[in-house]
């Protein structure tokens, strides 16, 4: 396709599963109305389709966070001929119920990548440049990509979908690496998890401090004893003898995320009804259009009936100022309902995971709002809401993830063994105070007070522009090109992904994707999300500026 004259040229800055699944959606939408397209990538990993989180050379320990039978990522219609949807194209022969590794995924995102190289020749020249970008602009000419020592361009158009870009550590984390660079001491992300592995093999008589409660530490916790040759077995862990002498995960509030249900027959307890689901939709839309402090109210409403329903069905005593109340406090001060002990919340869970015990109002809100995390998503990214509003919604739903985006109930049940066998230790886990010392850092909580050698960061930095040190992402902010939708949330957009200027005004050509966007969208973690209504919308808003662009027949005679 080298002498071809396209209709449109797109320049696409990170190529994982969100630049996958944006890829596919223009594919589809160009082949129908016979639109070529140039498409450079520009990604410096060596896994397009799959980058960092879902590397296929990452540790098989770090595991997705849904089972197979509800990984909804089925190969587009134009490639289906080429690759089978991942349970059928894996080896793996993996049960409904299964949570497969993160690496086997990349694995199959990579393939699927190069299945649509293969089947979009005709209409896309795809390229790739394994390097980082460093900047954008636009002239009349179009937009440009730099990198270290090139200027290329001009591009009609650059997608941004940059994943989780470099962050400047929170104040707390740099006190530490400050620390631990003057001391010699170990101060070690979760990720890369082989790196973690490799140091790991070195702390067999040390105590590690976790920072996290969430399910990066679920990994974590796997690195540290299998990944160090334990076992589970018949409801004991077996020690290998080269785990540390103690682990101790901590967080601010101490409360371990609620597992999912065990099984599809258990989960389908939870399942809306049609006319619940149109009640939320119909109530979002209300909800978006409404003054700040009455969106969430609103939102809320809608989930009570639902969650009565499930309650009666399950037998659970309940009333319905009873639901509203554990809402009310969730919208005002999110986590006060919970004010058991850590491992008594992990047990109790564990038990309504696999309906052994009757599930509490916010293990029902929490599996109903997962549930409904399409439509959450399909009416808070298609509207423009205030900055206020946007708050609201994503500070509720990143709260109910502690409900909400559970790790699988075998993970959970692995953390209480662990716990019961003295492994892991829960005597700082909710938000102890941190001392310095030459030789590591002490965790005091009440009366406790833990000296730990090494220190593991498990915790996901926030999509907070200012903190973002990419340079990419750092001089389009710095350039008015990016503006945040409030202090601490992510870049403004269209609902098609194109940026919004620090005048207000639309980049046209210039769009991102993804996590960095929170704020103008909600919920964007979600391996799903990858490949939903965002990246159709982008795709479709592409191709129509291409069509508009067209000369008119007549100009071709």
């Amino acid at each position: 396709m080298t002498d071809h004259v396209y209709d449109r040229t797109l320049a696409i800055v990170g190529l994982g599963p969100r630049g996958l699944g944006a890829l596919e959606a223009l594919a589809a939408d160009a082949i129908d109305r016979k639109f070529s397209v140039k498409v450079d990538i520009f990604d410096a990993t060596n896994a397009l389709g799959a980058g960092p989180n879902f590397h296929p050379d990452e540790s098989a320990l770090c595991l997705l966070n849904i089972p197979v039978r509800v990984l909804d990522i089925d190969p587009p219609r134009i490639v289906r001929d080429e690759i089978a949807p991942f349970a059928k194209w894996s080896s793996a022969n993996y049960n409904p119920d299964d949570f497969p590794p993160r690496c086997d995924l990349g694995a199959y995102l990579m393939a699927r990548f190069k299945a649509l190289c293969d089947v979009t020749k005709a209409f896309f020249d795809t390229s790739h440049s394994d390097v980082n970008v460093s900047a954008v602009r636009q002239n009349d000419n179009g937009w440009w990509v730099s990198t270290a020592d090139k200027q290329l361009g001009p591009y009609d158009e650059v997608l941004l979908c940059p994943g989780q870009p470099a962050t400047e550590p929170d104040p707390q984390l740099q006190r530490w690496m400050d620390h631990a660079q003057k001391n010699a001491l170990n101060l070690v992300s979760a990720y890369p998890a082989k790196s973690l592995l490799s140091a790991a093999h070195d702390w067999r008589d040390k105590q590690v401090a976790v920072r996290g409660l969430g399910l990066s530490t679920h990994d974590v916790l796997r690195i540290l004893t299998l990944g160090l040759s334990g076992r589970f077995e018949d409801g004991s862990y077996v020690r290998s003898g080269n785990e540390p002498r103690k682990i101790l995960p901590f967080s601010r509030d101490g409360l371990p995320p609620a597992p999912k249900p065990a099984t599809a027959e258990i989960d389908a307890l939870y399942d809306p009804l049609p006319k619940e689901v149109t009640l939320f939709e119909t109530s979002l839309a209300e909800a978006v259009t409404q003054p700040p402090k009455q969106v969430l109210k609103t939102v809320c409403d809608a989930l009570i009936m639902p969650t009565a329903r499930i309650l009666a069905s399950l037998g659970v005593p309940h009333s319905l100022a009873t639901i509203e109340r554990w809402l009310a406090m969730e919208r005002e001060d999110p986590g006060t309902q919970d004010s058991q002990e850590t491992s008594v919340i992990l047990r109790t869970t564990i038990e309504m995971a696999h309906n052994r015990v009757p599930p509490s109002v916010g293990y029902v809100v929490g599996q109903l709002w997962r549930k409904l995390q399409n439509e959450l998503r399909s009416g808070v990214n298609s509207a423009e809401l205030s900055s206020d509003a946007a708050t609201a919604l994503v500070g509720f739903d990143e709260a109910l993830k502690r409900y909400s985006y559970g790790p699988p109930v075998s993970a959970s049940e692995q953390l209480l063994i662990l716990i019961d066998d003295g492994l892991v230790g829960l005597q700082a886990v909710d938000d102890p105070d941190i001392m310095l010392d030459p030789d590591g850092w002490r965790l005091v909580e009440g009366d406790d007070a833990l000296s730990t050698q090494v220190m593991v960061d498990a915790v996901l930095p926030s999509p907070d522009l200012e903190q973002i040190i990419d340079p990419l992402i750092r001089c389009a902010v710095e350039g008015g090109l990016i503006t945040p939708v409030d202090d601490g949330f992510g870049a403004q957009t269209l609902p098609d992904g194109t940026l919004v200027n620090r005048n207000g005004d639309s980049n046209n050509g210039l769009c991102l994707l993804g996590r960095l966007s929170l704020g103008s969208v909600i919920a964007a973690d979600s391996l799903h999300d990858c490949f939903g209504a965002s990246t159709h919308r982008w795709a479709k808003g592409f191709v129509a500026r291409g069509l508009a662009a067209r000369p008119s027949q007549s100009q071709n005679e």
